[in-house]
């Protein structure tokens, strides 16, 4: 089926203001096979290719879900895919007012004499595979870096800032806006400063390799982690978390950026959006900002379903409601 799916979207900065304004956000559903029939299987659902298209269609087709999101990142699996009536994935997002995503890189690895540290490969070949993408009708494409606070340093910011920047410039050579992903990680007991500090060091030398490699800011999507301390370490406030996290990014992100869309980062649904939406509250930002969660908007979901037809109205349903809970936090 040859289809059309672009054209109403000629420019990056067009496609990046419609992923992060009007109080929409992005849809997280590009868990790797290995992750993805995990989490069926913890539902006591049978993993296949068929069951995790029909979860990844479930989501999609759900009534309502473009009120509240305007993009989906998938993974390779189910971009190439089909829905069961027929029509592929990215066209049937399209339809459904819904713009479609790809997940490109493929996963971390230990970086070489980095104390620990991780690097994101995937790299070789990516443009080709980003033309394979852009040719069947991707709108935006994600790269995720990774940062635990207890092994982040300078080179390790450096290395995977690189590898994001080279990411993104090839993107945009695509027509492809790309979502650049430097997450530091909320496991462990750290306290906020500490959280902080990591991600302004990720984020300052993130904004320095895109400027190196001549990466147009209005044309992307920045996905950070809100600061907040470590899971094991005594909770802050929404309202502290939001205010920390504003302190970073006026520090560390060009007010030419095109827009912010946060991950949950293993917050709880009501926790992330309530620090959404202190953040949103904020009036001196230059940029705006919105969601792109993923367990967070569809755990629920998936525990309704259970692999069954006949709670897929009812999956739905929870679905959308998670989804309206994060659009409302920036309207």
């Amino acid at each position: 089926m040859t289809t059309t799916l672009r054209t109403d979207l000629p420019t990056l900065a067009g496609t990046a203001r419609q992923l992060t304004h009007a109080g929409r956000g992005i849809l997280a559903a590009d868990e790797s096979i290995k992750t993805m029939s995990s989490r069926l299987e913890q539902q006591g659902i049978p993993a296949s290719e068929a069951a995790r298209r029909d979860y990844r269609e479930l989501l999609i087709t759900a009534e309502g879900l473009s009120d509240w999101v305007s993009g989906v990142i998938w993974s390779d699996e189910t971009f190439g895919q089909d829905l069961s009536d027929g029509r592929p994935f990215p066209q049937a997002a399209r339809e459904l007012g819904v713009l479609p995503g790809i997940k490109v890189d493929t996963g971390t690895s230990k970086l070489p004499n980095g104390g620990g540290a991780l690097i994101t490969e995937g790299l070789d070949g990516l443009g080709d595979r980003l033309a394979s993408y852009a040719d069947r009708g991707a709108a935006f494409a994600k790269w995720r870096a990774v940062f635990d606070v207890a092994t982040i340093t300078p080179y390790s910011a450096r290395a995977n800032g690189h590898a994001l920047a080279r990411y993104a410039a090839l993107c945009q050579r695509h027509g492809i806006v790309p979502i650049v992903e430097p997450e530091v990680l909320c496991t462990g007991g750290h306290d906020l400063g500490a959280s902080a500090q990591a991600s302004s060091l990720a984020l300052r030398t993130l904004f320095d390799e895109l400027a190196q490699a001549g990466v147009d800011l209005s044309g992307i999507v920045l996905k950070p982690n809100f600061v907040t301390p470590g899971l094991e370490g005594a909770p802050a406030t929404a309202g502290t978390v939001a205010a920390a996290t504003f302190r970073v990014l006026s520090d560390t992100v060009p007010a030419s950026l095109a827009g912010i869309a946060f991950l949950s980062g293993g917050q709880s649904t009501a926790d992330v959006c309530e620090s959404l939406r202190e953040l949103h509250r904020n009036g001196d930002r230059p940029w705006p900002v919105t969601f792109s969660f993923g367990r967070a908007l569809v755990s629920d979901a998936l525990a309704a379903w259970g692999g069954d037809v006949r709670n897929v109205a009812a999956a739905q349903e929870i679905l959308v409601a998670n989804c309206r809970q994060a659009g409302q936090a920036t309207r």
